[in-house]
């Protein structure tokens, strides 16, 4: 990805959302700017125009931290963001994330034993382990049944983006679709800013831009954010609404790898909701679940190749 132009367009659009008010500036007539100009985020972070607007043609290697942070308090950048723009600015200074590079394997490992007994350890929520490219590479197995409109039936590995984008099941799935294509994206985009030289996260935005209108405008709006923790609602094809929380676990052993875990409250409908999907699964181990078909464009897998967190291979 081309460093400069991500950092260029970053900070323009974080500008372009800030209006006067907000930062506390009397406005004056005939603005031709709908948020701030260069010169008043140069005040407002303390330095000259001519040097935020080098910034903001890209040139932002050789910033010192205390800048950065100055220029994210003008910008009202919100944690993600700041860490985001930080991440551009060690990779325009040739600085892998955590002042290491990523680990990355030419093709997924087989998880290991552990991972799978912790995973199928967790019976009464799902939980499955993603990587920074949203690969769904492990599932237990009430995981394995609720992402079966995911897995589809044979092919390469689950992708959470291309079933979001790709297949019109997803809007069935998921019932708040645009809050999810929004935080999908957003979650890419800090992805593609922790590692900029991941080739497979590349061709992926390549292909999705390539095949979706709504990922192109999401992809240049600029937006960041982690997942964290948080509630999302869902429609499955077996029990219907779900209303789960989820946590995101870091997996420090995998760097970029991370467990998800979606439980329900309990005692609410959700948790009976769950428990019967659950007690379906038990008695179906062999069957396929899933009610849409095939991922647009993509090939899924079928609900049994992937069994108690095992893992598949990429093409």
């Amino acid at each position: 990805m081309d460093n400069r132009a991500e950092v260029r367009e970053f900070l323009m659009t974080r500008r372009a959302r800030i209006t006067p008010d907000t930062a506390g500036i009397t406005a004056g007539a005939n603005r031709r700017v709908a948020g701030l100009r260069r010169s008043e985020v140069a005040a407002l972070a303390g330095v000259s125009v001519e040097y935020y607007a080098k910034l903001e043609r890209g040139a932002i290697a050789g910033a010192s931290a205390s800048v950065l942070d100055a220029i994210a308090r003008a910008l009202q950048l919100d944690d993600t963001e700041q860490a985001h723009l930080l991440d551009l600015a060690r990779a325009a200074d040739g600085i892998p994330a955590s002042g290491r590079a990523r680990r990355r394997a030419t093709k997924p490992a087989t998880p290991r034993p552990s991972l799978q007994w912790a995973l199928a350890s967790i019976t009464d929520a799902i939980a499955f382990v993603r990587d920074q490219r949203q690969n769904l590479l492990a599932t237990n197995d009430l995981g394995r049944a609720f992402y079966s409109p995911v897995i589809g039936d044979g092919g390469r590995i689950p992708n959470l983006a291309r079933f979001q984008f790709l297949d019109p099941a997803a809007r069935d799935f998921y019932p708040d679709w645009e809050r999810f294509a929004e935080m999908c994206v957003a979650i890419m985009r800090a992805e593609a800013g922790r590692d900029p030289h991941d080739k497979a996260l590349q061709d992926l935005v390549g292909e999705l831009s390539t095949c979706s209108e709504t990922f192109r405008t999401l992809w240049a709006a600029h937006n960041v954010r982690t997942h964290g923790a948080g509630t999302k609602r869902f429609h499955h094809p077996i029990v219907g609404e779900l209303v789960l929380s989820y946590e995101e676990l870091a997996l420090t052993a995998e760097p970029g790898h991370v467990m998800l875990i979606y439980a329900a409250e309990p005692g609410s409908p959700s948790a009976e909701r769950l428990r019967l999907l659950a007690s379906w699964t038990a008695q179906h181990p062999t069957l396929d679940i899933v009610a849409s078909g095939t991922q647009s464009g993509e090939p899924g897998r079928s609900a049994d190749h992937l069994p108690n967190a095992t893992q598949t291979k990429e093409p």
